[in-house]
């Protein structure tokens, strides 16, 4: 793979957490194609925090069904949880309420969102 494959298969991108600072992640296009795709033309996407478990995710605008959708997912995972269309980040060692979509992982601050509580408002961009 050329090097510019290898960037649109990885797309960087950035989650600002209100009051705690931001993490970075990337996108892996072949985990999910279509559900990236919709994501990245909907960037920016803000929404408020809810948790689950050692999951912070947050509701979407966006409607998408499962695709290659996994039960269970790696620490530092970001995902796309269709039946709630929410946008998911694992944060420990627990697993989907249900089936999701992964998307990518978290490269830097993970343990930032530990820290998050219900409520916050959450950013997700792209990152310049």
């Amino acid at each position: 793979m050329s090097g510019e494959e290898a960037e649109i298969s990885r797309i960087k991108i950035k989650f600002i957490l209100e009051g705690l600072g931001e993490a970075e992640g990337e996108l892996v296009r072949f985990l999910a194609p279509r559900t990236i795709d919709m994501i990245v033309r909907k960037l920016p996407i803000e929404g408020r925090a809810a948790l689950w478990k050692e999951e912070v995710y947050f509701e979407t605008p966006i409607k998408m069904g499962e695709e290659k959708a996994k039960g269970v997912v790696e620490k530092g995972t970001i995902a796309f949880w269709p039946m709630g269309s929410a946008i998911c980040v694992f944060h420990g060692e627990s697993q989907p309420y249900s089936p999701v979509n992964v998307l990518g992982r978290i490269t830097k601050n993970l343990e930032l969102f530990k820290q998050v509580k219900s409520g916050t408002k959450i950013r997700v961009e792209l990152l310049e």
